[in-house]
């Protein structure tokens, strides 16, 4: 099977959004996943990221990013997901796409890339690890929904 890395395009979007809905369930958070398809659309211009394609099109992962600016270190780009369907999984889809992550951020001259993983999720600390990522538990998410439509 051969897999191919290329940037998120707008056709793209119907498939992410399956995807969103499933890594939020894999998360164990599925009400948290309020994205829409039109939502998307409407906020193009901030989506950063590749998709992982099989040799007949179907999508097999995904992993999106922004850049940031951490006081301590400067430019770095922040890695928000990295979701590999499971039927893919341990095929090496994973590796690819963040090291597609990690070659673009040094591209961009990137000084860091952050991302976070969950408490529970062994396999990815581990994958993560490998990798030389430092993991630690000195802090925690913040997050502070603001509703827009008001």
């Amino acid at each position: 099977m051969a897999i191919s890395i290329r940037p998120i395009e707008e056709y793209d979007f119907e498939d992410l959004i399956f995807l969103f809905k499933e890594f939020a369930v894999f998360e164990k958070v599925p009400e948290r996943m309020v994205n829409t398809l039109e939502q998307m659309k409407q906020e193009k211009e901030f989506i950063l990221g590749f998709v992982a394609r099989d040799d007949n099109n179907n999508i097999a992962g995904y992993v999106t990013c922004f850049f940031s600016y951490y006081t301590w270190v400067g430019k770095s780009l922040y890695m928000d997901d990295l979701y590999v369907k499971q039927e893919y999984r341990g095929k090496g889809i994973g590796t690819l796409l963040i090291n597609k992550i990690i070659d673009f951020a040094k591209r961009e001259k990137c000084n860091k890339v952050r991302w976070q993983v969950s408490s529970w999720n062994q396999p990815a600390i581990s994958f993560y690890e490998s990798l030389g990522a430092k993991i630690d538990n000195i802090e925690m998410n913040c997050d502070l929904i603001i509703n827009t439509t008001n």
